[in-house]
């Protein structure tokens, strides 16, 4: 099977290997030493200094945290959207009683900084900025850097900036510290290459200043709760120990690897996908200078069904591709991120060339 759909991706074999082991003590030294280092190797990948949690959680359990823990209800915030999953971001806050104003951007754009900064500009302050990196429903990277550049101009005081880099860092550089961004999440099936179930995210002064006066509801997502713990290597509940041993093996792959390597062999495969796409004469969807180098979405002809383009990759080639996030469009999107090769890219297209006949 060549597992192609942008999360949960594929495991390397000793990724495998390491998930099969008998479970520890998570209050032993054992768990503390493994704790520590996947706290460490996420920094080094954050590019940060702040603090960082390990959350048994999905990635969304991660964007929840993210809220809970910076706002109180009524408060102002803008929620910048590129598609699907920044409006799963609004949606949160919403849910906990924020006053979310949404900044929509057509899917398949990124976001504008500067229709971002004149956004902040208009009524009363806001509170803090929920962003997306990298928005799997249609293959698209926002420039976070200068979206963080133009939301500190744009006010005084800044509001906090939250960033779902869930389907993208790991992959796609996101320098936590330089950039100024306050809370970042990801999750461990996307580009870290490991099994679901765990949610990190990293959590600055300023975002520790908001946690004092937050007063939305929190309790498992608490991370006055979990600093505590963390301090000791350790989390307040039982962790996700199998997942764990899991990232342990793949960040210590990334770590000897190194960020700009990494990122430039996505950007090489990514590149190399989307060439594939345009020698068989589909469309690309996304805006040509905002490409994912994780997810490329590939429309097709209207007389073509992405649902049984879908179905027929992985029924006749066992080639398992997204489906469509964008109404009305057929299309699929081909997941490259984390344990990829060229070679799983040309898998995808040779059954595509069979599938459509060319």
């Amino acid at each position: 099977m060549n597992l192609r759909i942008p999360g949960p991706t594929p495991l390397a074999p000793e990724v495998i290997d390491a998930i099969g082991q008998q479970m520890i003590n998570h209050r032993g030294p054992e768990f503390e030493a493994l704790f520590g280092d996947v706290t460490k190797w996420l920094k080094v990948f954050y590019e940060t200094e702040n603090d960082l949690f390990v959350l048994t959680t999905s990635g969304t359990g991660g964007m929840e945290a993210a809220v809970v823990n910076t706002l109180s209800p009524g408060d102002r915030v803008l929620s910048v959207v590129i598609g699907v999953f920044g409006e799963r971001f609004a949606k949160i806050a919403e849910a906990y009683g924020a006053d979310v104003t949404r900044l929509e951007f057509e899917m398949g754009q990124a976001a504008d900084p500067e229709v971002v900064a004149a956004t902040l500009q208009e009524g009363a302050p806001f509170k803090a900025v929920l962003l997306t990196q990298n928005e799997t429903s249609s293959a698209v990277t926002n420039d976070v850097a200068s979206l963080c550049d133009a939301i500190r101009d744009a006010a005084d005081p800044a509001p906090l900036i939250l960033v779902d880099a869930i389907s993208g860092l790991g992959a796609i550089r996101l320098q936590t510290d330089a950039w100024g961004c306050d809370v970042v999440v990801s999750g461990s099936q996307k580009a870290w290459a490991a099994p679901p179930g765990l949610a990190m995210v990293s959590f600055s002064p300023k975002a520790w200043e908001a946690y004092e006066q937050a007063r939305m509801p929190r309790y498992y997502l608490d991370f006055g709760l979990a600093s505590k713990y963390a301090a000791r290597n350790q989390t307040p509940a039982t962790p996700n120990v199998a997942a764990l041993y899991g990232l342990h093996k793949s960040l210590e792959a990334m770590v000897a690897e190194g960020p700009v390597a990494i990122e430039k062999r996505h950007a090489e495969i990514g590149a190399y996908c989307r060439k594939r796409a345009l020698d068989m004469a589909l469309g690309l969807f996304a805006d040509p200078d905002h490409y994912s180098n994780t997810v490329t979405a590939v429309t097709f002809e209207a007389d073509r069904s992405s649902k049984e383009i879908l179905s027929a990759l992985r029924e006749q080639h066992g080639v398992i591709c997204g489906s469509s996030k964008a109404p009305g469009v057929e299309m699929i999107r081909i997941g490259h991120m984390g344990y990829v090769t060229i070679a799983d890219i040309d898998g995808v297209f040779d059954a595509l060339a069979s599938v459509l006949g060319r």
